[in-house]
């Protein structure tokens, strides 16, 4: 799985659930019926870091991501069913959520970026395709309960260490994203491009 201890995985399953945006989204989503899912981004990666510099949770938080991968059906409309669905699910929590197909990311992400994509296998594949090695990281519920995936580890994201990861993302979107959450979380460090 690609992180480091039970421990580890209790802190930041504890940040997120924290927060009632996220509480509530790990608890309605498995009944949309996808396959795969992940609440993900700064849902997770943000409110491990208002826990760790003592912030209220949610505090930061622009937009809930969720991560959902369905490639038979890589159509516009297919996704916005899908997100209707999960609108109208969170129609009482006051946040933003974003729910995107992964499948259909590579459709989009050069006019967006200047930076051609490669399909993405999975919801986990793009969860490993984010600016920084701390943002990679996802939560998610099945039928055993909660589930981390961390592919570098939590680490990065614990000690609030901003890394670059170069698979996808160019330079400027880490360079301003790191000009962002900086300001947000004074006691993050950040590595340059």
């Amino acid at each position: 799985m690609g992180h480091s201890s039970d421990v580890h995985d209790e802190i930041v399953l504890a940040a997120v659930l924290a927060d009632p945006v996220c509480a509530a989204v790990l608890d309605r989503l498995p009944s949309l019926g996808l396959t795969e899912w992940w609440l993900t981004a700064g849902a997770v990666f943000q409110n491990v870091w208002n826990s760790v510099e003592g912030k209220p949770a949610g505090y930061g938080i622009k937009d809930y991501d969720v991560f959902y991968h369905d490639d038979s059906d890589l159509s516009w409309e297919a996704e916005d069913v899908v997100t209707r669905a999960a609108d109208e699910l969170m129609a009482d929590v006051p946040a933003p959520l974003e729910v995107r197909n992964q499948a259909r990311v590579h459709l989009w992400y050069e006019k967006k970026f200047g930076k051609p994509c490669p399909p993405f296998s999975s919801a986990t594949d793009a969860i490993r395709a984010f600016a920084s090695t701390a943002c990679c990281v996802g939560v998610t519920r099945g039928e055993s309960g909660l589930r981390l995936y961390a592919p570098f580890g939590l680490d990065d994201v614990l000690g609030m260490h901003l890394r670059p990861h170069r698979r996808l993302a160019p330079k400027q979107v880490y360079d301003a994203k790191a000009c962002d959450y900086a300001a947000r979380w004074p006691s993050l460090t950040v590595e340059p491009w």
